[in-house]
């Protein structure tokens, strides 16, 4: 028996360490996004100091670490996103319009997503809409907890179920944010900013 403890215990460190390196390649290649370097697996694996191969047995193929990338810098957005907002948000104002529109902002004026925008478009937007991705659900979630919590605090009357509408608000908020990719428009933040908000408050009770 004891024998068998410290086989999981030895396992468990492993699982510890080897999660650790994939954090970390993880978060230089959310860097490299940043700071608006094209994300080449070669260069990344010199500036960690391991091979390619270990690189892609940590992390999976390119597109899934860029995935991860992107989620990793989307949740730090978010997270900055809401924290703007409830600095200045008035008493009784709803948590999820003023969130959105600082999430707006924040994308429409990150150079590094925009970018990797320009340089691999198609890359890009499948990472960033994919329904059953990271970012996506991700942001939706994130979207649906402000939904419920305003529903909680202020009353707000859903037409649909916080789920739905959550989606629904992300996706408008792709097509005018990523409006030039989408549709070979110019993203438009201010109608998006409207929009979003429209479908919030104007089904308030």
């Amino acid at each position: 028996m004891p024998s068998r403890a410290l086989t999981r215990l030895s396992a468990s460190r492993a699982g510890t360490r080897t999660a650790s390196k994939s954090a970390r390649i993880v978060a230089t290649a959310a860097r490299w996004i940043h700071d608006g370097r094209r994300l080449d697996m070669q260069g990344l694996a010199d500036e960690l100091g391991v091979s390619r191969v270990t690189l892609f047995r940590r992390v999976g193929s390119r597109e899934e670490l860029l995935s991860q990338a992107l989620w990793l810098l989307t949740e730090r957005m978010l997270e900055a996103a809401a924290a703007r907002w409830e600095a200045e948000r008035p008493e009784g104002e709803l948590h999820t319009p003023g969130t959105g529109r600082h999430i707006n902002a924040l994308v429409s004026q990150s150079a590094g997503l925009r970018r990797l925008l320009d340089d691999e478009p198609t890359l890009t937007i499948r990472v960033l809409t994919d329904p059953r991705g990271r970012v996506q659900t991700g942001i939706v979630a994130f979207i649906e907890d402000l939904l419920r919590r305003d529903v909680e605090e202020f009353g707000l009357v859903t037409l649909i179920e916080p789920g739905a509408l959550a989606y629904a608000l992300v996706r408008l908020g792709e097509s005018f944010l990523y409006a030039d990719v989408l549709a070979a428009r110019k993203p438009d933040v201010a109608t998006a900013n409207r929009l979003q908000q429209a479908l919030i408050e104007g089904i308030l009770p």
